[in-house]
């Protein structure tokens, strides 16, 4: 089994264990790369991107630097935030997509919290 395939793997099984306990909220879902972060809330029952933000965005990369570091994983946290309540949205379920709950998915979420999602 490749490291993508095991990826995959637990992030399927996130999900299968965050749809249970979803119950009409919307998911913020978090794809980490090695040089990017990127976040999206998601509605799963209409299937449409309610939120979104990522270090990819020009207005971002003009900001910072480096998309991969804390600090930039915290600007999109708080970002994320923003936009969901402009777009209606307060309480989420968080996502991680498989990733393990530390460094920049742990600042992005801690962000996202400040700014006002409850999760």
């Amino acid at each position: 089994m490749t490291p993508r395939e095991k990826q995959m793997r637990r992030a399927q099984r996130v999900r299968a264990k965050l749809r249970k306990q979803a119950t009409g909220r919307p998911r913020l879902s978090v794809v980490r790369s090695s040089k990017n972060i990127a976040v999206q809330v998601i509605d799963d029952e209409r299937g449409i991107t309610l939120a979104s933000a990522s270090t990819q965005e020009k207005d971002f990369r003009a900001d910072t630097a480096n998309g991969s570091t804390t600090a930039a994983a915290t600007a999109i946290g708080k970002l994320i935030a923003e936009r969901a309540s402009k777009a209606g949205v307060e309480e989420v379920v968080f996502d991680r997509g498989g990733y393990i709950f530390h460094g920049r998915i742990k600042a992005l979420a801690d962000a996202a919290r400040e700014g006002g999602l409850k999760f």
